[in-house]
C-alpha cells in the first residue's frame, strides 16, 4: 500500500474507532475502557507495521526525566486552563465533569494500569511515532516545511477524532495535548519522553490529581 493510502486508511480507521467510543449513538452501548484499550492496541499495531521503528524510541535517564517534567508542566497548563475556562464559559465545568464521568465505577488502580502501560504508550506509537513522522516524510518528498506541517496536521487530526463527543472542552483538551506532545516529539526525535509524558499525565489528570 502506498504511503499516502496508508495514512488515509489509518486516519479513517482512527476516526471510526473514536466515533464508536465517543458518539452519543454508540457510546452507551459499549464498555468505554475496553474499547479504548482495543482501539489503541490496533492503531499501535498499524504504527509498528508501517512506521519504520529503528531508532524511534530511545530510553535514557535524561529522556525519562524530560517525560516526567513535561507531564508535570502539562498538568499545570490544564489546571490553569480549567480555572480560567470556568470563569469564561458557563458550559466548561459541566463538560469537564462529563469527561470524568467516563471513569464510572471502574477500579482506579485498573484504570491507572491501562493508562500507564497500554493506552498512553499505544496512542503515542500511532499519533506521533507513525502519523506525525510519516506525514513529515511525505511532505519532505514534496519540499516545504515538512516538520511544521506534519506537527500541525497530526495535532489537528488527534483533536478532530474527539469531535464525536460533541464536547468543546474535550476537543480543546485534545488539541492542546496533540500540540504539546507533537512539539516534544518534533524537538527530541524520540518517542521515549513523549510516551512517558503521555502515560504519566493520563494517570495524574484522571486518577491521582484530577482538576
Amino acid at each position: 500500500m502506498r504511503p499516502s493510502r496508508v495514512l488515509i486508511a489509518s486516519l479513517l480507521l482512527a476516526a471510526a474507532l473514536w466515533g464508536v467510543m465517543f458518539s452519543p449513538w454508540t457510546a452507551p452501548h459499549i464498555h468505554f475502557w475496553l474499547t479504548m484499550s482495543g482501539s489503541a492496541l490496533l492503531l499501535a499495531a498499524l504504527g509498528l507495521k508501517f512506521g519504520g521503528w529503528r531508532g524511534q524510541c530511545r530510553f535514557s535517564p535524561r529522556e525519562i526525566a524530560l517525560g516526567l517534567a513535561s507531564a508535570a508542566l502539562l498538568w499545570c497548563i490544564f489546571y490553569a486552563g480549567h480555572y480560567f475556562s470556568g470563569l469564561l464559559f458557563s458550559f466548561a465545568r459541566p463538560q469537564v465533569g462529563s469527561i470524568y464521568a467516563m471513569k464510572g465505577a471502574e477500579n482506579p488502580w485498573l484504570l491507572a494500569g491501562l493508562l500507564l502501560f497500554l493506552i498512553g504508550p499505544a496512542e503515542e506509537i500511532f499519533w506521533r511515532g507513525f502519523l506525525q513522522r510519516r506525514l513529515a516524510a511525505c511532505f519532505a518528498e514534496r519540499g516545504g516545511r515538512s516538520e511544521t506541517r506534519a506537527w500541525l496536521l497530526s495535532s489537528l487530526a488527534y483533536a478532530l477524532v474527539h469531535v464525536w463527543a460533541f464536547n468543546f472542552m474535550l476537543l480543546a483538551a485534545a488539541l492542546v495535548c496533540g500540540l504539546f506532545w507533537g512539539a516534544l516529539y518534533r524537538w527530541r526525535k524520540n518517542l521515549a519522553p513523549v510516551i512517558v509524558s503521555h502515560a504519566l499525565w493520563d494517570v495524574a489528570i484522571f486518577i491521582l490529581f484530577p482538576v
